[in-house]
């Protein structure tokens, strides 16, 4: 894999992807900058080989043209602050403008283009869109891997511009050699952690990990599906009815590939979906009706909690509960506590981005787990074997 490593960026104008899809509040403060942080090494790499750097990125979700509240200009003064100098801006990721602003850069200077889906081409892969952008750089680095598995025109179709200068940045290399320890040279017992509302958004995941996991562990929203399944009676909590025939049938691959698929055995109900709302233990599958379950019970804890801390490689994605709503965390954490305290005594642990990162970031324990991923979907689907775009472009 090319990296940054291998290239001395001097008097040359470096084109990077970053994700800096970063979470906003409603006065437009960052509220978690932790992409934009990972991105700090790749750009103080060219800076101090005295380059230039132009960055691209997209926020949010536009609908088809520029939106205000999705401007990347909400970020600058925190990245200027974050990089120690004053970043500049251009008022458009393409065009006129951010040519002669990319054109007039000298070696130490950082331009930030605005939102990259203020252009409907950009998630198209749009050719002449992607030759627009490469115009602005000598080099093309792509670094986020958040976007990694979209063949959108600044993560894939603009490397073809680039055919001998592309590379990857150490955030992306980080995380793919991460992802290849888990995937490919996971030390036994493996241990993975599904969690989150659906099944549906995991089944390929599930289908490949049974290839490779000696333990999976099943709770959040998506472990009422398998009680129901089983005959459970589930009250009002989530179910995805049209998934309960796969549930058996994961529940029949697991034990053909021996392969301990443990569900939960007690769950915290709550009469409405409200973190004052009254609450209950039950065992799972004798939920009564009214009564939803959000999160997993003590028994189930523990349960989870010996499996967890008796692996050696371990995958986490995806909550047991409601972990934003401070009566049904309990589950999430005391999960988060056993995946430390595994870490501790020497097992690999890699938390898949998404949900899972937000907790582990809630409880404080980012520090104590050997890895926390910024993309929660790009490494779904590197987990489930498919190719992902972003990096093959730089690999060909």
């Amino acid at each position: 894999m090319n990296t940054v490593d291998q290239y001395n960026f001097k008097d040359k104008k470096a084109l990077i992807r970053v994700d800096f899809n970063v979470p906003l509040d409603k006065d437009f403060n960052i509220t978690d900058d932790k992409r934009m942080r990972a991105a700090l090494p790749t750009i103080n790499k060219v800076l101090s080989d005295g380059g230039a750097v132009i960055l691209m990125s997209h926020l949010g979700r536009p609908k088809g043209g520029p939106e205000q509240k999705y401007s990347l200009k909400h970020i600058l003064g925190d990245f200027s602050r974050m990089l120690d100098l004053t970043v500049k801006f251009a008022n458009d990721c393409v065009g006129l403008d951010a040519e002669s602003m990319a054109k007039n850069l000298f070696p130490g200077e950082v331009l930030l283009l605005e939102n990259l889906r203020f252009h409907p081409e950009e998630e198209k892969g749009d050719l002449q869109f992607a030759e627009q952008l490469a115009k602005l750089g000598d080099v093309y680095v792509n670094d986020a891997f958040g976007t990694a598995h979209r063949a959108h025109a600044s993560t894939t179709i603009v490397a073809q511009f680039f055919p001998k200068a592309k590379y990857v940045g150490y955030l992306m290399a980080e995380e793919l050699k991460n992802a290849e320890k888990v995937n490919h040279g996971a030390a036994k017992p493996f241990t993975a952690i599904m969690g989150g509302a659906k099944v549906s958004d995991k089944i390929l995941l599930i289908e490949s990990l049974l290839d490779k996991v000696d333990n999976l562990i099943i709770g959040g929203g998506m472990a009422y599906t398998f009680a129901k399944a089983q005959g459970g009676k589930i009250g009002n909590s989530l179910l995805e009815e049209d998934r309960m025939v796969l549930c058996l049938e994961l529940l029949v691959k697991a034990k053909a590939k021996g392969v301990n698929l443990v569900l939960p055995i007690d769950t915290v109900i709550a009469d409405k979906f409200d973190n004052d709302a009254s609450k209950n233990q039950v065992d799972t599958g004798e939920i009564p009706d009214g009564w939803m379950g959000l999160d997993i019970g003590p028994k189930t804890i523990e349960l989870f909690t010996q499996v967890v801390k008796n692996s050696k490689t371990i995958l986490w994605n995806g909550p047991m509960g409601v972990f934003e709503m401070e009566n049904f965390e309990k589950g999430t954490k005391a999960i988060a506590e056993a995946v430390v305290e595994a870490t501790k005594n020497g097992a690999f642990s890699l938390i898949g981005g998404g949900d899972s990162a937000a907790a582990i970031a809630k409880f404080g324990l980012e520090d104590q787990v050997s890895y926390v991923s910024t993309g929660g979907g790009a490494l779904l689907e590197y987990m489930e074997g498919k190719e992902l775009p972003g990096v093959k472009a730089i690999q060909e």
